[in-house]
C-alpha cells in the first residue's frame, strides 16, 4: 500500500471523490424523476481516477475531458452550483445553459469545455499545449479519454505530434474495458494500452485508477516529465465504472462478475479504509459526507430556482462575430 498521501491531503481527496459520487447521483435521480431534460452519461465509480489525477493541478494548467465530464469537472474545480445549474439549462450554468451533460466546462479554472465526440478533445488539447509551447508558457494539459477512444484516428495522430514536437501533455487514459457494449479486449489485442504509446517514443504507466494515491503519485511523474519540456507521458488507470453507456442502459452484456468485482473495489470505501488508518476519526468522514450532502442540495435548490436564458442571447459565444465570413453577420 502506498505511503502518500498525509491524511490532510487523503482527506481532503475524500471529500472531492465523495462530492463527485453525490452529483452523479443527484443528476441520475433527476434524469429518471423528469425534472432534468436532455441526457446523461456518467462515470460512477470512477471517482478516485480523477481526483487523483487532478487534485494538485495548477489553475492555469489545462483539462481537456470526454463526454463524460462531470468528475473530471469537479475535480478540477468547477462549481457545482454552475454545473447544476447547466444540467437544468439555466442562465447560471457553466455554460449559460447551451452546454448540457456533455459539454459542461469552465475556462477560468483550467477545464476545457467537454467534447461529446470520442477522441475528440485529443487534438483540441494538443492544440492548447502547443499554444502553450509556442508563449513558452510552463503549463501542461491533462487529456483524459477512455479505452475505446484508442482506437479512434484522433488518438495515434495527435499522440504522434504530441511526441514530435515535444508537447508539454499528459495522456489520461480510464480503462474500463467497455466503449459502450464492446468489451476492448475483443478489438485490441493489448494487455495494456498505454503500452501503444511505446511506437511513439512515450514513456508510459499502468496504475490501479481506485487507488488515488496510487493515480496521484503517477501523476507527479508524468507531469514533472511533461513540464521539464520532455514531452508527453501516457498513464493508463485501471477502473470500473458503475453505469452503462448511458443513464437507462441496463448494461446486460457484462457479465455479474463485473460489478462484483466493482464494489469490492471501490475507490471511495478503499480511502475511508486509508483515512482511518492515517488517523481519521469516522466522525470526520461523517463530516465531510455531510457537508457534501448539503452542498448539493443547495445546487439543486438554487438549479431549480434559477432563471432560464434570455432567447435573444441565443447567438452569444456561437460565433466568432469578427470574422467577415461568419454566418452570424
Amino acid at each position: 500500500m502506498s505511503t502518500f498521501p498525509t491524511k490532510e491531503k487523503a482527506l481532503g481527496m475524500y471529500k472531492k471523490m465523495y462530492t463527485i459520487r453525490k452529483y452523479e447521483e443527484s443528476i441520475y435521480y433527476l434524469f429518471l424523476e423528469g425534472i432534468m431534460p436532455g441526457s446523461i452519461h456518467q462515470s460512477t465509480g470512477e471517482e478516485a481516477s480523477a481526483v487523483g489525477m487532478l487534485y494538485d493541478l495548477g489553475k492555469d494548467d489545462w483539462m481537456a475531458t470526454t463526454h463524460r465530464p462531470a468528475g473530471h469537472d469537479i475535480a478540477k474545480g468547477v462549481s457545482v452550483k454552475s454545473m447544476m445549474c447547466e444540467m437544468f439549462g439555466k442562465a447560471e450554468g457553466c455554460c449559460k445553459g447551451k452546454g448540457g451533460a456533455m459539454h459542461t466546462g469552465d475556462i477560468s479554472v483550467g477545464a476545457m469545455t467537454a467534447n461529446a465526440i470520442v477522441g475528440g478533445d485529443l487534438p483540441i488539447a494538443a492544440g492548447a499545449a502547443l499554444a502553450f509551447k509556442m508563449q513558452k508558457k510552463p503549463n501542461v494539459v491533462v487529456c483524459f479519454l477512455g479505452d475505446g477512444a484508442t482506437n479512434e484516428g484522433s488518438f495515434h495522430e495527435s499522440l504522434n505530434m504530441a511526441a514530435a514536437w515535444k508537447l508539454p501533455m499528459v495522456w489520461f487514459i480510464e480503462n474500463n474495458c467497455y466503449g459502450v457494449s464492446t468489451e476492448i479486449h475483443r478489438v485490441t489485442n493489448t494487455p495494456d494500452l498505454a503500452s501503444r504509446g511505446a511506437a511513439y517514443g512515450v514513456p508510459y504507466t499502468v496504475v490501479d485508477g481506485t487507488n488515488p494515491t496510487d493515480v496521484y503519485e503517477a501523476m507527479l511523474v508524468a507531469m514533472e516529465h511533461a513540464r521539464s519540456g520532455k514531452g508527453p507521458y501516457l498513464v493508463e488507470a485501471k477502473v470500473y465504472r458503475y453505469q452503462g453507456h448511458y443513464c437507462g442502459d441496463p448494461a446486460v452484456y457484462r457479465p455479474k462478475e463485473y460489478m462484483e468485482h466493482a464494489l469490492e473495489n471501490d475507490g471511495i470505501e478503499k480511502l475511508a479504509k486509508r483515512l482511518l488508518v492515517l488517523g481519521a476519526s469516522q466522525e470526520e468522514l461523517d463530516a465531510v459526507k455531510k457537508a457534501a450532502d448539503d452542498e448539493m442540495n443547495e445546487a439543486v435548490r438554487f438549479a431549480d430556482e434559477s432563471e432560464y436564458p434570455d432567447p435573444a442571447t441565443v447567438l452569444d459565444d456561437m460565433y466568432v462575430s469578427d470574422n467577415e465570413r461568419c454566418v452570424a453577420r
